[in-house]
């Protein structure tokens, strides 16, 4: 039993080390959603308003809020991210190599949020919407991971890239023409953005069969002939 457990742990040692800056960053939002949960509402809401991205803190105070920004989760709890940052963020860092993550990162989570904030300047300048939606919450991580999800197209093979792309274009797409607000506009332009990061992926090499890693995996599960 010891020796079990002994490998399972050097077995996750070894995942993780594979992706180290997603699991940093799994370990600040685990840290931040704990504050969130131990404070009071206004509390929580002071603390977030001071780190959100909405058009007044991106003109006071542009670097700080872009980084603090994607250290909270905004929506859907720490463990659906974990969930989502193991079958997207773990194999792009793995895939590009912890730098090439980190520029994807940042151009869609800060191209994504400068392109949705803009949408928002030009409503409130055409009375479209409030004076006061300039300090709107504008906080979280799903930028950076709609970037992600869009730049692993490049790493699935074909035929299949084209059905994967579709689906993503079509869910966030969906979502921009119900939505219709800047959230939505930040969403889909975060997509649009990770594609752009081609050029960052074109040196990488590997690539992935969902065909193949299927059959690999039904070969592993069916039970060997017997003799």
């Amino acid at each position: 039993m010891a020796a079990h457990l002994s490998a399972a742990a050097r077995s996750c040692r070894a995942y993780v080390r594979r992706a180290p800056g997603t699991y940093v960053w799994l370990a600040i939002l685990f840290a931040t959603t704990v504050v969130i949960r131990h404070v009071s509402p206004e509390t929580a809401d002071q603390i977030l308003e001071k780190r959100s991205t909405n058009l007044h803190y991106l003109a006071v105070s542009p670097v700080r809020v872009l980084l603090t920004s994607a250290m909270w989760i905004a929506g859907g709890g720490w463990l659906f991210y974990f969930v989502l940052y193991n079958i997207f963020h773990v194999p792009a860092e793995r895939w590009l190599g912890t730098g090439r993550w980190l520029a994807v990162l940042l151009i869609a989570h800060v191209g994504a949020t400068y392109l949705s904030e803009g949408v928002l300047y030009w409503a409130i300048a055409r009375g479209y919407a409030p004076e006061s939606a300039r300090y709107t919450l504008d906080y979280g991580v799903s930028y950076a991971l709609a970037g992600v999800e869009a730049v692993l197209t490049y790493l699935i093979t074909e035929p299949w890239r084209y059905l994967y792309i579709a689906g993503v274009l079509f869910f966030y797409g969906l979502a921009l023409v119900e939505g219709r607000d800047f959230t939505s506009v930040g969403h889909f332009s975060a997509v649009l953005l990770g594609l752009a990061c081609y050029p960052i992926t074109r040196s990488r090499p590997g690539s992935w069969d969902p065909a193949a890693a299927v059959r690999a995996g039904w070969r592993r599960l069916r039970p060997a002939p017997q003799r």
